[in-house]
């Protein structure tokens, strides 16, 4: 397996935090300030002779410090391997029989390539139904591969075979006594390129709605997860680590050009929260959002709510569906981004003298 974080990622991060990050206020006594499209801000006068000044947006940027915004500093986006592709979400029904799980997905994994998708994104925990009973019984060794992984060994198979990226969705995985939510990326060379194990665990109590506790299962990952593929630099969260801003923003900031969350919300924070939080990630970061759902079974002990999507970097939504089983083809254009980040230059506005994000994993590598 190749690193999931390419090493020019960790370049020159030891730097030291601002630890003033608010200047001190004096007493000032202000005139008005008019703002417009224009890159001109009126300043108050600094006495009774001097007229007002003004300042440019290149000054600005040198007074707000967009660039200390993100520790260490934010990558610029790279170049990706090609433009414009397409991508398939498999929205899968998914049954107690593992077996058929995972035949029934790589028959959607080659529906969705002979349709045109090069990346191809699956549902979280789609091989056996989602149930913290479940996951120990059919949790899987990944790094053992083989029989003792028989998800990801067809994964690789079908990647290689058919030449494409595929985003795994999510298997329960077992490394020695410890349970994880776990994501595979394969490059179209059937090789794993990256693994990401769920960072933020599905503990909520809303009363009379739902309750669930996935911690009293599995363990939390520790790791953020950004891989270069053959389609581009993507940032992997499973389900609830869409949740979590910092984390998208974290993998903004590395440089990618689209996020994946394979996700199964339920239908109490479903209809209120999914479509909300892919757009509000999409937007905040100026990139590609795609989720993958299960599709729904009222049946079942966890229902999912469906509405497998993909997001634009304005925050529109570009493809979505219901709650059944459905396989959606989109097409991602990466020249988009740069459009967009022309449009709202946010990366340059941002305000380092007040405020910044730091990137752990990032600052204390070498």
């Amino acid at each position: 397996m190749t690193s999931a974080v390419p090493s020019s990622l960790f370049s020159n991060s030891k730097k030291l935090l601002n630890p003033n990050l608010l200047s001190h206020f004096t007493s000032l006594k202000f005139s008005p300030i008019s703002i417009t499209d224009h890159t001109l801000i009126k300043l108050p006068s600094t006495s009774a002779t001097s007229g007002p000044r003004s300042i440019s947006s290149s000054s600005m940027a040198s007074t707000f410090k967009p660039e200390q915004a993100r520790v260490p500093s934010a990558l610029p986006l790279p170049s990706p391997p090609l433009t414009k592709f397409n991508i398939g979400l498999c929205q899968l029904s998914v049954t107690s029989d593992k077996s058929r799980n995972i035949s029934h997905a790589k028959n959607a994994i080659e529906e969705a390539a002979s349709k045109g998708a090069k990346l191809v994104l699956l549902p979280e925990i789609w091989n056996i139904p989602y149930s913290s009973d479940s996951f120990p019984v059919y949790a899987e060794d990944i790094d053992a591969g083989g029989d003792a992984s028989p998800s990801t060994a067809m994964l690789s198979e079908v990647s290689k075979r058919l030449k494409i990226t595929i985003v795994g969705g999510s298997i329960p995985e077992r490394v020695g006594d410890r349970l994880y939510n776990t994501c595979c990326v394969f490059g179209s060379d059937g090789e794993l390129k990256a693994k990401h194990r769920k960072i933020h665990l599905f503990d909520i109590d809303i009363p009379g709605k739902i309750t669930s506790m996935e911690s009293k299962t599995l363990t939390a990952g520790d790791t953020p997860t950004v891989v270069d593929t053959d389609v581009g630099r993507i940032g992997i969260g499973i389900c609830y680590d869409i949740r979590f801003q910092e984390l998208a923003m974290i993998y903004a900031a590395r440089g990618a050009h689209l996020l994946c969350y394979p996700g199964a919300f339920n239908m109490t924070t479903g209809p209120l929260h999914w479509e909300l939080l892919q757009r509000a990630r999409a937007t905040d970061n100026q990139l590609y959002v795609a989720t993958c759902s299960p599709a729904r079974d009222s049946g079942a002990g966890y229902v999912a709510w469906g509405h497998s999507t993909l997001v634009g970097p304005f925050g529109e939504v570009l493809a979505t569906t219901e709650h059944e089983e459905a396989i959606i083809i989109a097409e991602i254009d990466y020249s988009i981004l740069e459009q967009r980040r022309t449009s709202l230059p946010l990366n340059k506005q941002r305000r380092g003298d007040l405020y910044q994000l730091v990137d752990i994993q990032r600052l204390n590598s070498k």
